[in-house]
């Protein structure tokens, strides 16, 4: 059962706002059929279910997001739930910094809500990082898990978001969790060559004024869900990301970036400059026409395209997320790439430091985005983003970045 006020159709404003309130009802309507009948098939039809939770409006409400997201990740709700042992805030390493960061959520809850009701969520918001990090001691707990188990929790309530996190966190966030950040930051290496592809002049802007890509690394932890204050927007990010291969959230991050192109190019060339601008993220988004942007953008550029580009951006910045406290340290100067390029300017010769190895012709890009299309239909895209999240799905073992 959700812990928070139902707000039904409200992640759905933009289509609502494009189509009368009768043509809207009646979409909506063919839509909640169209779920259940996927959810009352035998066997379930989880692919039709990928399709709606991808689609205009999402999930629609908190009442079928319960129902959707185990069987888009697989997890089988007759199961009991796990169960937390009593001495476990006292044994647990942890303890002390999930509660900092629990402390600190108030504002990822709904406004108005009593504060014993928010309390008592807290609380259970501990109970379940502890005992997921109990049951798996593979996983390292990291600032901002807090943010996306806390949505689980008021969408889903506390047994089920157990069994939810628990296996988001195994699969698609498993390697936030690593000991170290390098698989994290090898992720955020795929954000350039996405905007590479899109908007070369946009991108080498970027590189010029060396803002590296930790401006996104909360958007990417979190799912958004630290740095966006409506929590309708929370929730329908992340039907979509639930849906979609685990890289999908890089991809928008990438939209959002190429959507404010005219916002950057009008900064200074300059770290501090385009660091603040991009890490202030706008709240008013577009978010379905992003959406559909973001798998558009896969289905152009899928991850396997843009791997080696990703992996010669780490090769170029070696070991820039090789510790935590090199994460800190250039977090608190707001300077994300200061210290670490100061770090290893000295192990480079000054010609390699300023080669660029993402340097490519670029002659036949413009021909391949008018072959395929600047957009694809939502559809299509739809269909082509699914089937990757289904032939990825049944391989949670796969190791996605060797």
């Amino acid at each position: 059962m959700a812990h928070r006020p139902s707000q039904g159709d409200g992640s759905a404003g933009r289509w609502k706002r494009g189509a009368g309130k009768a043509d809207f009802n009646a979409k909506r309507k063919k839509k909640v059929a169209e779920i259940h009948q996927a959810l009352n098939s035998d066997p379930i039809d989880v692919a039709a279910l990928r399709r709606m939770a991808i689609s205009e409006g999402g999930l629609l409400t908190d009442e079928i997001r319960c129902q959707v997201w185990p069987k888009l990740l697989n997890v089988n709700t007759n199961e009991p739930p796990p169960v937390s042992r009593k001495d476990l805030r006292q044994l647990s390493k942890d303890y002390q910094q999930v509660l900092l960061d629990v402390r600190r959520s108030l504002r990822r809850f709904p406004p108005g809500m009593p504060d014993e009701q928010r309390e008592g969520l807290q609380e259970e918001l501990i109970d379940i990082i502890l005992l997921i990090l109990d049951r798996n001691p593979q996983l390292h707990y990291y600032q901002g898990y807090h943010d996306i188990v806390v949505t689980f929790l008021l969408v889903v309530g506390e047994k089920l978001a157990t069994s939810l996190v628990e296996k988001l966190s195994t699969h698609h966030l498993r390697d936030f969790m690593d000991p170290t950040m390098d698989n994290t930051k090898h992720i955020l290496n795929y954000l350039m060559p996405i905007i590479d592809q899109v908007n070369p002049q946009l991108h080498d802007f970027m590189q010029s004024a060396e803002v590296g890509t930790i401006f996104a690394l909360s958007w990417l932890i979190t799912w958004f869900g630290h740095v966006l204050s409506d929590f309708r927007h929370v929730v329908r990010l992340y039907d979509f990301f639930l849906a979609c291969h685990p890289l999908m959230p890089i991809y928008f991050a990438a939209v959002i970036v190429l959507y404010r192109e005219q916002e950057v190019l009008d900064c200074d060339c300059d770290m501090a400059s385009v660091h603040h601008l991009l890490s202030q993220i706008p709240q008013d988004l577009p978010y379905e026409t992003l959406i559909s942007r973001a798998g558009d953008l896969f289905v152009q550029f899928p991850p396997s395209e843009l791997a080696r580009e990703a992996a010669a951006q780490q090769e170029a910045e070696r070991t820039a997320a090789s510790t935590f406290k090199d994460f800190e340290l250039a977090s608190a100067q707001q300077r994300p790439d200061m210290v670490l390029r100061q770090r290893f300017r000295g192990l480079l010769r000054p010609e390699a430091r300023t080669k660029d190895v993402l340097t490519k012709p670029r002659t036949n890009r413009f021909v391949k985005l008018a072959v395929m299309g600047l957009t694809v239909a939502l559809g299509a895209a739809a269909l082509a983003v699914v089937k990757s999240a289904l032939e990825w799905a049944p391989k949670f073992q796969l190791q996605l970045f060797p």
